[in-house]
Parts: C-alpha cells; sequence; structure tokens
C-alpha cells in the first residue's frame, strides 16, 4: 500500500496582499498528477487546508474541483482533518456527500472518538488500514476548566487530556485491528505543536497551547502508530529523529523566511507494517528571494535576477550604514522594464533615525509581540512577580482570538 501525506495548504493565503490562487492551483495540479503517476492509494492531508475559516469563492472551487479530480484516480480513499486556522463546521459540512467519494473529513473531536478511527477497505471490501484522524484539539474541546484552578494545574489537564485522547484512539484501532482479524497498519494523525520542532521567520505558525508548548512532545504517541503524519509546522522534518513521525511541512513558502526551503510531500510504502518513507520535492511554482544588505549588494542582485528570473516577488531589507530617504524610488528604478515585483520592504535605517534605537544595537525588526509585551511591562514598572501572570493572561488572550478566527457558530 502507498500512502501520500501533506499538509498545511493555507489555500486563499495572501503574501503581503498579493493573492496566490495560481500557485495554489499550480500545486493542486501537480498533486493530482503525482497522486495517479506514483499510483497513491491514500491521501492524508493533516489540517490547516484553508488559511482563514471563511474562504473565498475561488480557494472553494480550487479545493472542491482537486477533490473531484482525486477521487476519480486511482487513488482509493482522502483523508482529511482540520487544522487550527479551519473552520471545523464549514470543513465538516459537505462530510456526508463526499464520504459517499471515498473521501473522509473530520472536521472537529467529539465524544464519540470511533468518528476518529477510519477503516480503510479496498475495491473487493477487505479492510488495508486504519487511520486515527485526530483533528486540531481546542483547548475548550478537550478540557474542562474549573474554578480557582492554578496556571500549573491547566497545563497539566491540557497535556493529560491530549495524551488521554491520542492513547484512546490508538486503543480503539488497535481493538478493531483484532476484531478484524487483519495484520494492517495503523497510522496517526495530528495538527499540533510538538517539542522541539522548527520554525523559520515569518511563516505564521501560531503557539496552539498557552504555556505548554514546550511540553507536548512527541511521547503522546502510541507506538501501535505505524506512521504519524503531523501537520503545523511549514518546516519538513521528522520528530526526535524519528523516521515515522514527520511533518510534511508547507508545499508553497507561506512568506519570505520559507523560499529557500525545498518543499516536499511524504510518501509511505507499507510492506504489512513496515514503512519505508520517500520525500517527494514540490515545484517552485512563484520565486520568491529576501534580498538582505546595503544598496550595492541589493541593486546587484537585483540585476542579476532579471537576467534569470523573469516573474520574481521580493523582500528587500535594506541595513546599510547610508540612510536613504528614496530607497522605494531606487527600488522602483532598479526594477523598471522587468517583471520582477517587490511586495514589502524594510528600510532599517530609516525605521532607526524616525524612532530611535530602544537599545544600542537594537532596531525594531528585533522585536516581536512578546518584546513589546516585555517593553510595556518594563515603562509600567510592574513588579517581576506579578509578570508570570500577566504573560500567561496575555498569551490566553491572544490566543482566545485565534481560535475565534476559526468559529463560525
Amino acid at each position: 500500500m502507498r500512502v501520500l501525506h501533506t499538509s498545511d495548504w493555507h489555500i486563499g493565503r495572501l503574501l503581503y496582499g498579493k493573492k496566490r490562487y495560481e500557485e495554489f492551483e499550480g500545486f493542486l495540479t501537480w498533486l493530482a498528477k503525482t497522486i495517479q503517476l506514483n499510483g497513491i492509494d491514500v491521501l492524508l492531508v493533516a489540517g490547516d487546508v484553508f488559511d482563514t475559516s471563511t474562504p473565498s469563492n475561488r480557494a472553494q472551487e480550487l479545493y472542491y474541483r482537486f477533490l473531484c479530480r482525486v477521487a476519480s484516480s486511482s487513488c482509493r480513499h482522502v483523508v482529511i482533518i482540520a487544522g487550527n486556522h479551519d473552520s471545523p463546521s464549514f470543513l465538516n459540512a459537505p462530510k456526508e456527500l463526499l464520504k459517499a467519494l471515498d473521501i473522509h473529513i473530520v472536521g472537529s473531536s467529539s465524544e464519540c472518538m470511533e468518528n476518529e478511527v477510519l477503516v480503510l477497505r479496498n475495491e473487493q471490501d477487505i479492510p488495508e488500514l486504519i487511520v486515527c484522524a485526530v483533528p486540531y484539539l481546542r483547548d475548550r474541546d478537550i478540557r474542562v476548566a474549573e474554578a480557582g484552578e492554578s496556571i500549573e494545574d491547566k497545563e497539566r489537564k491540557l497535556i493529560d487530556s491530549i495524551r488521554n485522547h491520542y492513547a484512546a484512539v490508538a486503543t480503539l484501532a488497535e481493538q478493531k485491528r483484532e476484531e478484524l482479524h487483519a495484520n494492517i497498519p495503523i497510522i496517526g494523525m495530528g495538527h499540533l505543536f510538538t517539542a522541539g520542532g522548527q520554525t523559520v521567520d515569518g511563516d505564521g505558525v501560531r503557539e496552539l497551547y498557552v504555556g505548554s508548548l514546550t511540553h507536548v512532545t512527541a511521547g503522546i504517541f502510541s507506538a501501535s502508530f505505524d506512521y504519524m503524519a503531523l501537520g503545523h509546522l511549514h518546516v519538513p522534518q521528522k520528530v526526535n529523529g524519528s523516521e515515522t513521525i514527520r511533518y510534511s511541512g508547507s508545499p508553497l513558502p507561506m512568506g519570505f523566511g520559507e523560499a529557500k526551503q525545498q518543499k516536499s510531500v511524504c510518501q509511505i510504502d507499507f510492506h504489512n507494517k513496515a514503512a519505508s518513507i520517500q520525500l517527494i520535492d514540490v515545484p517552485v511554482f512563484q520565486k520568491l528571494e529576501r534580498i538582505k544588505g546595503d544598496w550595492n549588494g541589493i541593486s546587484n542582485r537585483i540585476l542579476e535576477l532579471s537576467a534569470t528570473t523573469p516573474q520574481g516577488w521580493l523582500e528587500v531589507i535594506y541595513n546599510g550604514s547610508e540612510v536613504i530617504g528614496d530607497l522605494r524610488e531606487r527600488l522602483d528604478s532598479a526594477i523598471s522594464g522587468t517583471q520582477i515585483e517587490i511586495l514589502r520592504i524594510k528600510n532599517n535605517r530609516i525605521i532607526d533615525h524616525m524612532l530611535g534605537q530602544i537599545h544600542k544595537e537594537e532596531t525594531l525588526d528585533d522585536l516581536d509581540m512578546d518584546d513589546v509585551f516585555k517593553r510595556c511591562l518594563d515603562v509600567h514598572k510592574i513588579p517581576e512577580e506579578q509578570r508570570l501572570e500577566l504573560f500567561r493572561s496575555y498569551h490566553e488572550t491572544i490566543l482566545s482570538l485565534y481560535e475565534n478566527d476559526t468559529q463560525t457558530e
């Protein structure tokens, strides 16, 4: 049996206001061809199909056309779970209709965990694979809040709930395998951030659980899983060096920080229950590049690109010693007559000059949201003993806003 693992499509995502539908269409067309050419039997999509909870009509069209194309191919099953960017109710809405095409959607967790344990059968109705399709587990879905509990209690209960959820679906899968008297593989799916996971600047990957990021370890996954297909992190990577616990990564660079990554999807071949993994490189559908340096370095690189890359999108970060007030005009002149577009310009010297350096050798680009919040606490002279609780409350507020983005109730 041959399985393909992908995730984090983020269909509809903009890049500094630039629509990317041609890239998404290019990827989905390539993926459908790859499925057919490589004889893929099962496709797994580990969350974040869309970039928002209310995808545009164009984004939906690309998604459903792809599913119809795959349903009519040699691929026997598609399993899709929701990620933190997806609306569970939106994904689930056509669930029963898609099931008739052997496309299985798990948009949200439920009290009946059997809904997440799927037995996939071949054309002869013989069981060939069990998939534990665990969607993004929202805090409110798996942890019951109690009055008076401490932050530490909340974190412990959250991690215990995640671990227990995966243990429960693994146990159900083992029971089903025994009942079927079939020596078939069990695959786990999930959308979460495991400890030690690699991210890059500007990829938009969000922390999922307040204060618990470093505590969600690979140890929560049952040894019953012959392969673990994960989503959420955009960098293709193994978890704790394991060949069979992987993030496929996003197929398109979500920002300029990912521009130099080789994107891929994971092909898993099963021989009985033993899995062998091969990465399939995803082509580049739109050239992105971050150019950083002084004016000579930037202008020379643009000249090189104009000769080799007809339709590149650039982010330019100027950090030369000279203060250049007309950087935009110079850049417009440099790309004149080419099809290169500059989507973002960061003139660090102007920023430093206008705002002043908060600390020696520090620029605004060095600060993230936590840094800004810490500076706010410093300005208001908040005592150290109060800061931990304020930071946790701040993170809870930010995560609550993110989660509200995916609700459609």
